[in-house]
């Protein structure tokens, strides 16, 4: 195909874009609501149950509330928002939340990659191998929480400990000693799997006449891999990434029942300290306006991530 022949292909699919346009800002207004009335049931529940309660946040992140005091509800303002900007706490909760989220998904991805290209190659047994690398992820997470602190990371009978006693290690108590570490091992063992099954479907998703092309011009796996099979994968590593970014940043299963937070705070996301200022501190008011700040902060993140993967296609197109 020409570089004439991909222009104009090129033009003639921006003629359609612009001319479904016209025509969609061209229909009659009870036609246009026609087609959108079925979506009206799914956009008021959605406002019902997120818009909402956001709002009857920000109102509570404006005032001084604290259910120990009844006495103190009262508005402050932003002064909880001050008061955020100069808790050391937050900061370390902050500071936390950004290692575990990027070295899970980081090291989660790398591995994932990893398992997806030995999995697209024809073994005996590879049905059986990627059933049960599928596994961790279907546990729950409070399940898997467990078997990491009591069945591998115990100080005593663990079985990294036992590991490393083979080689003449002193026994390690994980969770006291690493937490964050232990935090982000258990979170990578859970999410490894989606980001597999993800670069596995891009995998298989390559057109095999451009790899065969590639192979007979002499290209070696390494080449391949580097300049047909990555860039096919960039969609899929940028979605995986994303999507990893905005579910493991609200972990909280695993902090509780792995660290509790501890020793002190030094493990606490910010869920997590959200969580103690609102359920043992009883401290509504700051727990709220933490909330907001982490609301938004993950609002510009995902816009920005979503701005990123949009131009990708684009670009692509």
């Amino acid at each position: 195909m020409t570089t004439t022949t991909v222009g104009h292909a090129q033009s003639l699919r921006r003629a359609q874009s612009s001319r479904a346009a016209r025509d969609r800002h061209t229909l009659p207004r009870a036609e246009r609501w026609r087609r959108r009335g079925p979506l009206l049931p799914a956009l008021i529940f959605t406002i019902v149950v997120t818009q909402i309660p956001f709002l009857v946040t920000i109102w509570y992140s404006l005032r001084s509330r604290n259910l120990l005091n009844p006495g103190s509800d009262q508005f402050v303002g932003l002064a909880n928002y001050g008061d955020i900007v100069l808790d050391s706490t937050f900061r370390q909760a902050a500071v936390n939340s950004v290692v575990i989220t990027l070295g899970c998904v980081v090291v989660a991805m790398a591995l994932g990659i990893g398992l997806a290209l030995l999995l697209d190659r024809s073994f005996p047994g590879r049905s059986v191998a990627r059933t049960l690398l599928i596994t961790p992820f279907l546990l729950m997470p409070v399940a898997s929480s467990v078997l990491w602190s009591m069945a591998i990371l115990n100080p005593t009978f663990g079985l990294f400990n036992w590991t490393i006693g083979l080689v003449g290690i002193d026994p390690v108590d994980w969770t006291s000693t690493f937490p964050v570490l232990s935090i982000v091992m258990a979170l990578v063992w859970q999410w490894t799997p989606f980001m597999m099954l993800l670069v596995l479907a891009g995998l298989q998703a390559q057109p095999k006449d451009v790899l065969e092309a590639a192979q007979m011009d002499g290209a070696g796996p390494g080449r391949t891999f580097v300049s047909i099979t990555l860039p096919q994968l960039r969609r899929y590593i940028e979605l995986g990434l994303l999507l990893g970014i905005i579910y493991v940043v609200n972990t909280f299963d695993q902090i509780y029942l792995m660290t509790a937070g501890g020793p002190g705070t030094a493990s606490a996301n910010l869920p997590f300290y959200i969580y103690q200022r609102a359920f043992l501190g009883f401290d509504v008011g700051q727990a709220a306006a933490m909330g907001v700040v982490v609301v938004i902060a993950t609002i510009i993140v995902a816009s920005a991530a979503l701005r990123l993967i949009f131009r990708s296609f684009d670009v692509k197109e």
